[in-house]
């Protein structure tokens, strides 16, 4: 009697079910949903369908070389912006009006203007001063595409990764500055040791998504040569015109992103396990 009597009485404290309505909203999201699954099988049918060894065994390889070309590109590219962005982001907060405005000058055209024009600018614009480079020696690294595209994806990505620290810093309370100065910490100390350790768990989710449209926009310096992971695709339809090849592309941009995701958040759960969720 007193199991049934506690069994009446837990059923009572109980909250009610949630009774979930079909809502337009809702309806209009399964209808998406739907949409990408039908989306999704109608792929894998079609790729059953023109599955062909040959094509696959003649440019796998160099698929292959152009996922290892992709790689290294962004690879080179974020180190080179990342250091590139420290001074950057140092004059951004500057107190120097002259300094701050060059920096923010510099921030607002790399990160106001298309990529692809950035690129074209480098690799076309200084072309066309050959004569000039040659004289002083630079026409040696301007001449090749692939030095080109490192240059405008580095230059590129350096000013949002500027903005991105500096941001991060700036949401650091002050009252760390504070604390610091009272235990009679210097500011350089107090920057390395304190400020930058926390800024950076702030800019961890930016810094990936950064690396990521770092991954999709890469594909544009196949238009400048570079036989990158496009490239070797375009290659592949050109000699082909096989429609199949931009759909494995495409899945491989894709496998290659969602990595990168789930390495970023396995980064971002073990660097902020300390923190209260």
């Amino acid at each position: 009697m007193s199991g049934s009597a506690e069994h009446m009485v837990t059923d009572d404290l109980l909250p009610p079910p949630v009774v979930r309505k079909w809502t337009k909203t809702r309806i209009a999201g399964y209808a998406i949903v739907a949409l990408w699954i039908v989306m999704f099988l109608g792929m894998v049918i079609y790729l059953y369908d023109v599955w062909n060894i040959d094509l696959i065994e003649t440019y796998g390889p160099r698929y292959w070389s152009g996922l290892l070309i992709t790689i290294q590109l962004v690879a080179i590219s974020i180190f080179i912006g990342a250091l590139i962005s420290i001074p950057v982001t140092v004059a951004r907060m500057s107190s120097n009006r002259w300094l701050r405005n060059i920096a923010y000058a510099y921030v607002y055209f790399f990160r106001g203007t298309p990529l692809l024009a950035q690129t074209f600018l480098i690799y076309y614009g200084f072309g066309s001063f050959r004569p000039y480079l040659e004289s002083v020696g630079l026409w040696i690294f301007f001449r090749d595409a692939w030095n080109c595209a490192i240059l405008a994806f580095s230059l590129n990505t350096s000013a949002y990764q500027a903005e991105i620290l500096r941001g991060a810093i700036q949401s650091v309370a002050k009252g760390q500055w504070e604390g610091a100065a009272a235990l009679g910490l210097p500011k350089r100390i107090t920057f390395w040791k304190v400020i930058l350790p926390q800024a950076l768990i702030v800019a961890l989710r930016p810094y990936g998504n950064e690396i990521i449209l770092m991954i999709k926009g890469s594909a544009i310096v196949a238009i400048i040569t570079v036989l990158d992971l496009m490239g070797e695709t375009r290659r592949a339809y050109s000699r082909t015109f096989d429609f199949q090849t931009y759909i494995w592309a495409a899945l491989i941009y894709l496998s290659m992103v969602e990595c990168l995701r789930h390495v970023w958040d396995f980064l971002e759960r073990r660097l902020t396990r300390h923190l209260v969720r």
